[in-house]
C-alpha cells in the first residue's frame, strides 16, 4: 500500500513539475508575458525573441530541469524502469499540457531533454547532435527539433535501451511532432521563419 501511495505521489508530482510555466515566470520577471507575442509559446525560443537570450538561457534550464528531476527522484526511490519511463512522459505531458495554463503549454522539447538527460543520456546527445546539425544549416528551430525527435527513436533502439524507454522514446518523439503540427504546416508551406533575436516569429 505503501508503495502504490509513493507510486502515485510521484507521478502527480512529476507532472506538476512539468506543469511549471518557466517561460511564463521568466517572462513576468523580464516585463513581458511570452503569450502576448511572438507565436505566443511559452517556450526557449519565444522568450528569446522577446527577452533575449539571458532569459532564453533561464527558461531552458528550467524547462530542463523539470523533465530531469522526477526521473531522477524515480531512479533515486529504487522505481523500476517502467515508472522511471512513467514519471518522465508525466513531466512530459505537465510541460505540453500544464494545468497551471488551462491544460495549455509548450512543446515539449527542453523538458524531453531532461527527461533523456535523467534516463540515458547517449540517445539524446545523438538527437541533440542532430538538431544542431539542421539548425546549422536552415536556422529554423522548429525544424530542428522535429528531426531530433525523430532521430531519437532509431538512436534509443540502437544503443539498447530497456523496453520501456523505447516505448517512451516512440511516445514522447510522437508527442513533440503533435505539438509542431503548425510548424510541420508551415514547413511545407515555406512560410516558418527562420531563428532571429528580436523577431516577433508567426503569429
Amino acid at each position: 500500500m505503501v508503495r502504490v501511495l509513493a507510486l502515485i505521489v510521484l507521478l502527480v508530482g512529476a507532472y506538476l513539475v512539468g506543469s511549471i510555466p518557466v517561460g511564463l515566470v521568466i517572462g513576468r520577471r523580464c516585463g513581458f508575458d511570452p503569450r502576448a507575442t511572438g507565436s505566443g509559446n511559452i517556450g526557449m525560443t519565444n522568450v528569446a525573441r522577446s527577452g533575449g537570450m539571458g532569459a532564453a538561457g533561464l527558461t531552458f534550464a528550467g524547462d530542463v530541469l523539470k523533465g530531469f528531476v522526477p526521473v531522477i527522484a524515480a531512479r533515486w526511490a529504487g522505481f523500476d524502469t517502467v515508472v522511471v519511463a512513467g514519471a518522465g512522459l508525466a513531466a512530459a505531458l505537465g510541460a505540453m499540457w500544464s494545468i497551471f495554463l488551462g491544460f495549455r503549454g509548450g512543446r515539449g522539447v527542453s523538458a524531453g531533454l531532461g527527461v533523456w538527460l535523467g534516463i540515458s543520456p547517449l540517445p539524446v546527445l545523438i538527437a541533440v547532435a542532430v538538431f544542431a546539425a539542421v539548425f546549422a544549416a536552415t536556422r529554423i528551430v522548429s525544424l530542428g527539433s522535429i528531426s531530433a525527435a525523430i532521430a531519437l527513436v532509431p538512436a534509443a533502439a540502437a544503443l539498447g535501451v530497456a523496453r520501456p524507454y523505447l516505448l517512451l522514446a516512440i511516445v514522447m518523439s510522437a508527442l513533440v511532432l503533435v505539438r509542431h503540427r503548425a510548424n510541420i504546416g508551415r514547413l511545407i508551406r515555406g512560410e516558418e521563419p527562420t531563428f532571429l533575436i528580436g523577431h516577433p516569429g508567426p503569429p
